[in-house]
């Protein structure tokens, strides 16, 4: 039977029921989702069902990650909601490749792990897989591992399996409605010009959880642990002195209220220039490098080359009195004398993420 599986949280809990309800039947299972979105989160989603099928002895093979015809199939109903027409769509391309996938096999069924997601009708993904098997010959297995305590039971396997929970279905129509309707930043779709991997990222997660599958390679115990944080991101940076527009970096967790701020130099301490408006300060390059062992030769390349965000924390809590403060600080070749104008517009927010906690013997 030919299994298309959409993401470990829904697979892993479904293939276990199909292992024991159908042992006669070799299981494959096919990750074909080209919906999902952004790319990266493709790649999360597909290595935590390596891990998932690794463990469970399954076979698991790779559709394409056709992304652009599937845009243009949903194309003109980018607003219909959760388990509306644009899911239906999703569910017969998805549904017809796998289905021609199952007949190269020489397969005869195939289902899928959406009829285990709660986001997803079962009504509608067995209308689809009957209309396909009236239409390819192979025989659409529809399996109901929801009702009867299974809910409960999937979100226990997803527990002690630790698997990767991503909270949005897949694609960027559904991500930016939910986003919009929780009033929450859709971070998701930053890329940084510096490739900066921000905290609770999609790339931080899949460094994450590449990691721990080498911890398991190598035995180590480990625990993935979540917690809440300060999370921040940067929209737009720009500075000007005297009317003159000149190369700025502003450090992690730099704010202003109003995104605008103008004023002058105050004074000069340690290193560090003090405007006299909005906690705004200024340190040049030279001392940047000097403090975090750098050799920047401008900052336009450290703009397009960045420190990890880690060790900009590093540096604010060197410059700072409080390990809370959020005052702005820019980094500059040098500083120059005149009035000072800046732009900022960033975010700081409540987030959480995970962390990989070893443990001890």
């Amino acid at each position: 039977m030919l299994v298309h599986i959409c993401c470990s949280v829904d697979s892993h809990f479904f293939l276990e029921k199909l292992q024991a309800d159908f042992p006669q039947e070799k299981l494959t299972g096919f990750f074909y989702d080209p919906n999902i979105h952004p790319y990266s989160e493709y790649r999360l989603r597909y290595l935590d069902v390596q891990r998932s099928c690794k463990k469970l002895g399954i076979e698991l093979l790779e559709g394409e990650y056709d992304f652009e015809t599937w845009m243009q199939l949903v194309r003109g109903l980018e607003k219909e909601p959760e388990k509306g027409k644009r899911c239906e769509v999703c569910f017969d391309r998805r549904f017809e490749v796998s289905a021609l996938k199952a007949l190269e096999m020489g397969e005869t069924k195939i289902t899928t792990t959406l009829l285990v997601s709660p986001l997803k009708s079962q009504e509608q993904l067995k209308r689809v897989g009957d209309a396909f098997f009236e239409k390819n010959g192979v025989e659409f297995i529809a399996v109901d591992y929801r009702s009867g305590g299974g809910s409960q039971d999937q979100s226990r396997v997803t527990k002690e399996e630790q698997l990767y929970r991503q909270d949005y279905c897949g694609c960027i129509y559904g991500l930016s409605m939910q986003r919009e309707q929780q009033d929450k930043l859709m971070d998701e779709m930053f890329s940084p010009i510096g490739n900066q991997i921000l905290p609770a990222s999609i790339e931080e997660r899949l460094e994450l959880y590449a990691r721990r599958m080498e911890y398991e390679d190598e035995g180590i115990s480990y625990q993935l642990v979540r917690e809440k944080f300060l999370n921040y991101r940067q929209f737009n940076c720009k500075l000007s002195v005297a009317k003159k527009s000149i190369d700025a970096h502003a450090l992690i967790y730099s704010t202003l209220p109003r995104k605008k701020a103008n004023g002058n130099i105050e004074h000069v301490l340690n290193g560090l220039y003090f405007m006299n408006r909005e906690e705004v300060k200024f340190i040049t390059l030279a001392h940047f490098n000097l403090l975090t062992q750098s050799s920047f030769k401008s900052v336009k390349e450290m703009i397009f080359s960045p420190l990890a965000p880690e060790r900009e924390i590093s540096l604010r809590r060197q410059l700072c009195y409080s390990p809370y403060d959020l005052s702005p600080i820019f980094v500059v070749d040098a500083m120059g004398e005149g009035k000072i104008d800046i732009y900022l517009d960033a975010v700081s927010y409540e987030d959480n993420r995970e962390y990989l906690l070893l443990k001890s013997e």
